[in-house]
């Protein structure tokens, strides 16, 4: 049979065993000797997690900052009465039923929506439109807040949200790579010190992360050795 594997994957597996796993400090340096794109990727780290998905209180998520910052431009909306304080803050749009308009028409050029408690009252009408892009404000986030000022500075500071799947997979981006090791390794394992806090009360399994990786863009993945996270 014909090897199917790109000429990327090909040099990749020059640098190291993907068979293998790795601890986070390795597979951060194995990832930068990995050939690069032409543009600047994104790293991300993933992890499969062995708490039941259908079960409503077994739902992890959560929010971290970046030591480093993500390395993204990031977009915010506030629904907020007081735009001109948001805008000011740094938010990129801010306004309350102009902004819900246009959302309800479609328009969502934003990556992160942040409102008040008491837009939130009319604001949670547009759950089906923001809901299913991941872009609903939620406290659980950090993006119902009162104090918008701090909220926006924390958001394109480089906080990050992670969310499980339905599949209990969770994807977080820790950096670009144009970042050096020891920033992505500093992010890293902000997140994972993170994901592995926001294990459920209601969680009983023995193993809570099963497995974690770490890639880029257009690499394949490296494998993080059990010994970093056998203590979730």
């Amino acid at each position: 049979m014909p090897n199917k594997h790109s000429k990327r994957y090909l040099s990749a597996v020059k640098v190291a065993d993907l068979t293998k796993d790795y601890p986070l400090k390795d597979a951060v340096d194995i990832l930068a000797k990995f050939p690069k794109a032409k543009f600047d990727e994104t790293v991300e780290l993933s992890f499969r997690l062995g708490v039941d998905p259908t079960s409503g209180d077994q739902n992890v998520r959560g929010t971290t900052p970046l030591p480093n910052g993500s390395g993204k431009k990031v977009r915010v909306l506030v629904f907020t009465d007081d735009a001109a304080k948001a805008l000011a803050a740094g938010a990129d749009h801010a306004g309350l039923q102009d902004l819900m308009t246009k959302v309800n028409a479609g328009w969502l050029d934003f990556d992160v929506a942040i409102a008040t408690t008491e837009a939130m009252k009319t604001v949670r009408t547009l759950a089906r439109v923001l809901g299913p892009k991941g872009l609903m404000p939620n406290p659980k986030s950090g993006t119902v807040t009162d104090d918008i000022v701090a909220g926006i500075k924390a958001v394109k500071a480089g906080r990050v949200e992670f969310k499980m799947d339905k599949t209990a997979n969770i994807g977080v981006g820790v950096g670009k790579r144009s970042f050096t090791p020891a920033q992505i390794l500093e992010n890293v394992q902000v997140v994972l010190e993170a994901v592995g806090k926001s294990k459920p009360a209601s969680f009983k399994g023995s193993q809570f992360i099963k497995s974690i990786a770490l890639s880029s863009s257009m690499s394949p993945g490296v494998q993080i050795a059990s010994t970093e996270f056998s203590k979730f």
